[in-house]
């Protein structure tokens, strides 16, 4: 057994949540970070979506349902 696949798997865990959390970030962005009602109705669906389902869906089906589409590292 290779000792670095550990180390490969959760390196490629951590690059994968920056991912994810750049791109969830980015729908704030998105919506207007001046725009305070705009903020508040992202921030809404984050938490309907992302903190209120969380292990009850699968990731993905989670993140498609708050951004409408899937994870893209473009925000990184």
């Amino acid at each position: 057994m290779n000792r670095m696949s550990g180390y490969a798997a959760g390196y490629y865990s951590y690059k994968w949540a920056e991912v994810l959390s750049a791109d969830a970030f980015s729908a704030f962005e998105d919506a207007g970070l001046d725009n305070n009602k705009a903020v508040i109705e992202t921030g809404r669906k984050f938490r309907e979506t992302i903190l209120a389902l969380g292990g009850g869906k699968a990731p993905l089906e989670v993140f498609v349902q708050f951004r409408g589409r899937e994870p893209t590292p473009d925000a990184l």
